[in-house]
């Protein structure tokens, strides 16, 4: 999907789902801490908001990321071709983060691959309370800091945190560090 079709489908799916949930655009603004005008502009398709603002609306709204960008439903079985996956953030370095699929059930689900350069990080914001990030480390050594304390998961290591604080994930190695990361975030109430 190209940039245009991304950012048209993102305001598309943002209307549709604030008006899903009977908010308006104040209530979403001050529910995701995103400027009113800044909410305007992605639903009229006028800008392309970064990771962290996107990250915001959909834990808002109760919904996941791909489901923001895509809320097509089909069939019980949904194939997304790798040319699909959508690259939500990199770095000039040749870090990425790419949303491979996404599904609604009981709560916004995500399943993503990461690759992160040496001496490269990304830093995420505190998600809704009982988000839950499972990561699986597959190349390299990654630094996981949550609430500020590093831990280090080695290439064939998984680990399990809960996402409402702070974490950034480095990688403090030599090589590439690659990684598959699923979250899981409760549904809106």
């Amino acid at each position: 999907m190209d940039l245009d079709q991304l950012t048209q489908a993102l305001g598309r799916n943002l209307r549709h789902w604030r008006t899903e949930r009977g908010l308006t655009l104040d209530a979403l603004a001050e529910r995701a801490s995103v400027s009113r005008g800044m909410i305007i502009q992605i639903e009229q398709a006028r800008t392309n908001p970064s990771i962290g603002t996107t990250v915001k609306l959909a834990d808002a709204l109760g919904v996941s990321i791909a489901t923001l960008l895509d809320r097509e439903h089909g069939p019980r079985v949904r194939i997304v071709a790798d040319t699909d996956a959508v690259r939500m953030w990199s770095t000039p370095g040749g870090s990425h983060g790419d949303l491979l699929v996404g599904s609604e059930g009981d709560g916004p689900r995500e399943l993503w691959s990461w690759r992160l350069m040496p001496g490269d990080e990304h830093a995420s914001d505190p998600h809704p309370p009982a988000t839950t990030e499972l990561l699986h480390v597959t190349a390299g050594a990654l630094t996981l800091l949550v609430d500020a304390t590093p831990h280090t998961v080695p290439a064939g290591s998984s680990a399990a945190f809960e996402a409402n604080v702070p974490h950034t994930y480095r990688n403090d190695g030599a090589e590439p560090v690659e990684m598959v990361m699923a979250v899981s975030v409760p549904p809106v109430r």
